[in-house]
């Protein structure tokens, strides 16, 4: 019997090219894999295409529930935004695909999994990692770094000398990446970070800010344990949350942003990324963590946000300190609970009021009439010993000066 190697299979040119490769160079039986975290009608007929190159099985797993679940919420309950403003859209996705690819690589008894990223991007990082972590006894095969084809035409006319001729096109496009989370963009003017994004032709989950309707959308979200569970009122699933966010932003031109980031493998990239549900998700949550959490814990998360970013960026999911991190995490939203409610206009999320049972903002504290938990007249001692140090400096260096006079 051959040996089997399962192939992640997007039904896309390069990973259909990699079918008949698979076969003529390691004489395996290709498996297919495709994974269902929210593309869409992407997946439409893969199973004629997959069997017609050559493969003799292909799965569709639909992940997207664990996805949003596992994966998703803990990047939202962690704020993790990768450099300030990249959220994470396929970083999140790459550990979820690359775990069921070796769920079915031991059900299948296969001795390697393929893979089609690039030998320039992150995601052989985050395939690799993920696989190494789960299956270090299984091999890898990334033919991007390996075989001779270097551009789409002459992956067609591999396809075509090996009875595959299949609609594909051979004129550039975006390179995209898409899932319920979010829609990467990069290519064409955007490889230059002097040109400006051709919006009209870019954009396919909403329209830029000037084209957004010119009045605004109220809405509220609410959370519990950091979790989203309703919006306007409903109850819904995190996943139908984000759904509904997605058509809303989209609509008002929310979550585009266009970013020179710093990949793993050492280059800079360009890129557009819409995430316009998930933007709205993370800066409510943001907001609701203002009022609830006390100051050292804020401070300390946004510092293990940052680096909870970085893991998952990294492809890092499958890691001792990825679990340490979420664990703190998890502990700091035991009473991130209430009701965000904000206004979606022209790109802009505006404040509109959040409430929470747990809220740790006291009127009669912060309003500037006096109340009873605060004296104004104990500010003074309180200053006096926290400008003590630099009290003391200043009175040691006018000592100084006074000697050197």
């Amino acid at each position: 019997m051959k040996e089997k190697v399962i192939l992640a299979y997007s039904g896309g040119l390069d990973t259909t090219a990699i079918i008949p490769w698979l076969k003529e160079n390691y004489d395996y039986e290709v498996i297919c894999v495709c994974i269902d975290v929210g593309q869409g009608n992407e997946l439409d007929g893969l199973e004629e295409r997959a069997k017609l190159a050559g493969a003799s099985k292909l799965y569709i797993e639909d992940l997207v529930d664990e996805f949003v679940n596992e994966y998703v919420m803990p990047c939202v309950k962690a704020n993790a935004v990768y450099e300030n403003k990249y959220l994470l859209g396929t970083s999140m996705a790459r550990p979820v695909i690359a775990k069921k690819l070796v769920e079915i690589a031991r059900l299948e008894g296969a001795s390697a999994i393929c893979h089609g990223a690039t030998g320039k991007g992150n995601d052989q990082v985050r395939f690799e990692l993920t696989i190494k972590a789960l299956a270090p006894d299984l091999k890898i095969i990334a033919p991007w770094r390996i075989w001779d084809l270097s551009s789409r035409e002459e992956e067609i006319e591999y396809c075509k000398k090996h009875g595959i001729d299949l609609p594909f096109s051979a004129d550039n496009s975006y390179s995209r990446d898409r899932n319920i989370w979010h829609i990467s963009h990069e290519g064409l003017e955007l490889e230059d970070p002097a040109n400006a994004p051709n919006y009209d032709h870019l954009l396919v989950l909403g329209v830029s800010p000037q084209k957004a309707p010119d009045e605004g959308e109220s809405i509220s979200i609410s959370f519990e344990k950091g979790v989203p569970t309703a919006l306007n009122g409903k109850k819904m699933s995190a996943r139908a949350i984000i759904e509904q966010l997605n058509i809303l932003g989209g609509k008002h031109g929310i979550g585009i942003v266009d970013i020179v980031e710093n990949r793993v493998v050492g280059m800079k990239s360009r890129g557009v990324y819409e995430t316009p549900g998930g933007t709205i998700l993370m800066e409510a949550h943001m907001q609701l963590e203002e009022l609830i959490l006390d100051r050292d814990t804020l401070s300390a998360k946004k510092e293990i946000g940052n680096r909870f970013a970085n893991l998952v960026y990294e492809g890092k999911w499958f890691t001792p300190l990825r679990e340490a991190y979420q664990a703190f995490i998890e502990s700091t939203q035991q009473y991130v609970t209430g009701e965000v409610k904000l206004m979606l206009y022209k790109g802009n999320i505006i404040k509109q009021g959040t409430s929470s049972p747990y809220s740790l903002y006291n009127e009669s504290i912060a309003s500037f009439t006096t109340g009873d938990l605060y004296n104004h007249r104990d500010a003074e001692g309180f200053i006096n010993l926290f400008g003590l140090s630099l009290k003391v400096r200043a009175m040691k260096m006018a000592s100084l000066n006074q000697d050197e006079e």
